[in-house]
């Protein structure tokens, strides 16, 4: 068991939200539950609806019995759990609702000389965002060790990113400002680093002249679920793509920091950004892949079309599927291609990333298919973290022919522990002031100054989704996109 944060009052704005009650809550729960939060840290919970304080708890009781596994859950935890859990209604528009809803809910360290970590988690619209931290500003409750979390997407383009992040910026320094992209905290993503820096087997060999290429999937067999109002305006592009794949991009390229510091690491991978090969004109139809469920079946069951589901617009050309081929200007990376893919209604629920390497020069063995017998680093964020290592091996009986066979680099004692939710993992830094795993501000307008010009040019052009049916691993034009290249997809999860 890790030990406890400092003290610390958190408030979280939007905890009646899908975020909160999905991820949020149940997350803060098993921080209690491991001891891993200060026994005098405090949750203030900020939403518009007019509960009782009972009838919130109860809301998140059912949510959290929901989310996290049975054996996590006992009634003498959550008793213990409820005692740090304030509820304030509010409209977080209205300035006097800060003092006289809010205020009284956190500590004075004027008068009880104890400065405690405070944490406010924006889990609203980004558009909300410097309406929040403007009020928080005048009615100063961002002085002392005041952090704020901003959930993504920051902005829906470029231009909307840098005006939400000036108006941030007015009311709150960078160093307080936590941008979370929660697969950054999984623990699989950090020890992809670990791997690569502190084995000279790995690090050796990652770059172009070893390396054939990379795979970066996130794939979700649900729909868009109760998100409809957030996701015709988002897409996949910007819910996906624009923050959580170009992130495990950059932790997969990167070059090695000076240190494992904050500074060092995101350093590192606003360098990766910066070098991507700019996707303009023609190059998006030939690097870019949009689509859209319509019915199918999934695990024997029939499901609908993204376009009748309640809430979305029955002409709608909103994506949820997105598959990029991205190229990275630099000396470690040049003409090593990464593909990226992220979808809705696919056959599994994964997130993967494979390091492809070149086949061997020669093969003096019988080979089935060389390109699937090519040695492989997978790395498996969810819904099972793990690492496994494709090496060849002589098939038993008589000849020399070979066959792949995965090598699991995961620990068996990592397999019995718990590993923590990667929120888990992020709420304790952001509580403990711990920026490593969180975006800076260059990093994030970076990323969507790369991305931008393929959202205009869909907005310009009318370019429409392919459609593809709900259960299989999106539009034909997806696998085309490496078959050009005489490659595939790895699917067989």
């Amino acid at each position: 068991m890790s030990e406890s944060t400092e003290a610390f009052e958190l408030v979280l704005f939007g905890a009646a939200g899908d975020l909160s009650l999905r991820k949020l809550i149940p997350s803060l729960y098993c921080l209690h539950l491991d001891q891993r939060i200060h026994p005098d840290g405090k949750i203030i919970a900020v939403a518009r609806r007019n509960y009782e304080r009972n009838d919130f708890l109860d809301l998140i009781k059912t949510s959290i019995q929901e989310h996290i596994s049975d054996e996590l859950f006992d009634e003498d935890t959550w008793s213990a759990f409820t005692k740090r859990i304030s509820y304030a209604q509010m409209d977080i528009t209205d300035s006097a609702c800060y003092e006289d809803k809010l205020k009284h809910f956190l500590n004075d360290p004027s008068e009880s000389g104890i400065h405690k970590s405070r944490i406010f988690y924006l889990a609203t619209h980004s558009e909300m965002y410097g309406v929040i931290c403007q009020h928080l500003y005048s009615h100063q409750m961002l002085k002392g060790k005041a952090r704020v979390v901003l959930e993504k997407p920051i902005g829906m383009d470029y231009e909307s990113a840098i005006a939400v992040c000036k108006e941030v910026d007015k009311y709150c320094k960078e160093e307080q400002i936590y941008r979370i992209d929660h697969y950054l905290g999984k623990e699989t993503v950090q020890n992809l680093l670990a791997l690569r820096f502190a084995n000279s087997i790995f690090e050796h060999q990652w770059n172009q002249r070893y390396i054939d290429h990379i795979q970066i999937t996130i794939s979700e067999t649900l729909g868009v679920e109760q998100r409809a109002g957030f996701y015709e305006s988002a897409g996949a592009m910007r819910d996906m793509m624009q923050n959580h794949l170009l992130q495990l991009l950059c932790m997969v390229a990167m070059e090695p920091p000076a240190q494992i510091d904050a500074e060092s690491i995101r350093d590192e991978k606003v360098k990766v950004l910066r070098a991507l090969k700019p996707i303009a004109g023609d190059q998006i139809n030939a690097n870019v892949v949009r689509g859209q469920y319509q019915e199918g079946s999934l695990n024997g069951q029939p499901t609908i079309a993204y376009r009748d589901e309640p809430g979305v617009n029955a002409h709608s050309d909103t994506e949820t599927f997105v598959a990029m081929k991205v190229e990275i200007d630099n000396w470690r990376w040049a003409g090593t291609p990464f593909y990226l893919r992220t979808g809705k209604r696919l056959p599994d629920r994964a997130c993967e990333i494979v390091i492809q390497f070149k086949e061997v020069p020669h093969s003096v063995f019988e080979l089935i298919s060389p390109s699937t017998m090519a040695n492989k680093l997978i790395f498996r964020l969810q819904p099972d973290d793990g690492i496994k290592l494709q090496l060849c091996e002589k098939r038993v009986g008589k000849g020399m022919s070979v066959k792949p066979v995965l090598l699991n680099l995961t620990a068996e004692h990592a397999k019995k522990d718990r590993v923590p939710d990667a929120y888990e993992r992020l709420l304790a830094d952001a509580i403990e002031g711990n920026p490593t795993l969180f975006l800076r501000e260059d990093e994030l307008l970076t990323a969507w100054q790369w991305i931008d010009p393929i959202l205009k040019s869909w907005q310009a052009s009318g370019t429409r989704p392919e459609f593809y049916h709900g259960g299989i691993w999106g539009p034909a034009a997806a696998t085309l996109l490496l078959a050009r290249d005489g490659r595939l997809w790895q699917e067989n999860h």
